[in-house]
């Protein structure tokens, strides 16, 4: 059995399978909705139900709280059809999105990479192409840990027949020390995407800077290929944040491309570095490196942030008193299961991420 749900106010149509959610219908009929958490923790899905009746799933009552219930609210990751439906929701797609379907996909690990002593890269062969925007990520379904992790995919999308992954060892995390420990090459995987709105606004004109700390390089690294691929003049700029030059990994890779592209330029940073490291580069927090490059200077610029949520938010700070807004900065916190649904709380400088 399918149902139809009418999406108000662009009034698309999607066919919704019995037992799937609104949201997963959406993406992969290519219809966009905010989402964020993916598993009613945040509420940036939230809709209301005009008509029809529909069941609300595992909504977590801080996100959707009785009186919303009452008033015919629901949250269109957790919630599933029972009628056809009505549903209104607050849709704001930046034009730069290109809105691919989600898909499903069978993979096999190709090729396992100590990147780091804490991130490795794993690289895996899909069965099909995928089609997505530098700068998303997929879910990947990972044997016996309950429920999907999202990775971002650290290659470019010329390469469709592949995903590369970051993995950073969460401590006492089920799917990353599975990753670590026991995934193997040859191996079989599943997973979906592309999902997410990380994405460079290629239609603005602004010189970018990318601010990246441990596996938040993947996004940025995608991002980054496909800028210089396509040929694009704008000057850009990658601050790479790690505590100890073990930690600061695929720096020849970005050293090498900003040899070749001379509108890119490469800043790597070690809080941290230990003394056999004899660094030579910057000391400090990655939002220091950038602050003592541009001289605290920042505007005229787009800025991409990736990474875990106390470096977003110290460079948040800095990019703003360095004169770059809201709708100048993007970016994607790293967040893992262990953080719980109290880590998707937005920035109080933000409306929306």
């Amino acid at each position: 059995m399918t149902y139809e749900v009418t999406v108000e106010p662009t009034g698309d149509v999607i066919e919704v399978e019995e037992g799937q959610t609104i949201l997963d219908a959406a993406l992969r009929q290519g219809v966009w909705l905010p989402f964020a958490c993916g598993h009613g923790t945040c509420g940036t899905c939230k809709v209301q139900v005009v008509e029809g009746d529909a069941d609300l799933g595992n909504a977590s009552p801080f996100a959707l709280m009785d009186v919303e219930r009452d008033e015919g609210k629901v949250l269109a990751c957790c919630a599933i059809p029972e009628s056809d439906l009505v549903i209104e929701a607050d849709i704001d797609v930046d034009p730069d999105f290109e809105g691919y379907s989600v898909e499903d996909f069978s993979a096999k690990v190709i090729k396992i990479d100590d990147l780091s002593p804490t991130i490795k890269g794993i690289t895996l062969e899909l069965d099909h192409p995928i089609t997505f925007q530098a700068g998303q990520y997929i879910n990947l379904e990972i044997p016996d840990v309950e429920g999907s992790r999202a990775f971002s995919i650290a290659n470019s999308p010329s390469h469709s027949s592949i995903v590369e992954l970051h993995v950073r060892l969460v401590p006492g995390g089920a799917a990353t020390t599975w990753l670590h420990k026991t995934l193997k090459e040859g191996d079989e995987l599943s997973l979906s995407g592309p999902y997410g709105q990380f994405f460079v606004r290629k239609s603005d004109v602004k010189d970018v800077i990318f601010i990246a700390g441990g596996s938040g390089l993947s996004s940025p690294q995608s991002m980054i290929m496909n800028l210089l691929e396509q040929g694009d003049t704008r000057q850009i700029y990658l601050f790479q944040g790690a505590r100890n030059l073990s930690e600061l990994y695929n720096r020849d890779l970005l050293t090498e491309l900003a040899e070749k592209h001379s509108n890119f330029h490469y800043i790597p940073a070690l809080n941290a570095p230990a003394a056999e490291d004899q660094w030579q580069g910057f000391t400090g927090y990655v939002h220091e490196a950038a602050i003592d490059h541009f001289d605290g200077k920042f505007a005229g610029h787009k800025a991409y942030l990736c990474g875990p949520p106390p470096m977003i938010d110290s460079a948040i700070s800095a990019l703003m008193q360095g004169r770059v807004f809201e709708a100048d900065i993007h970016m994607e916190k790293f967040l893992t299961a262990a953080d719980g649904a109290e880590s998707e709380t937005r920035s109080a400088l933000f409306k929306r991420i």
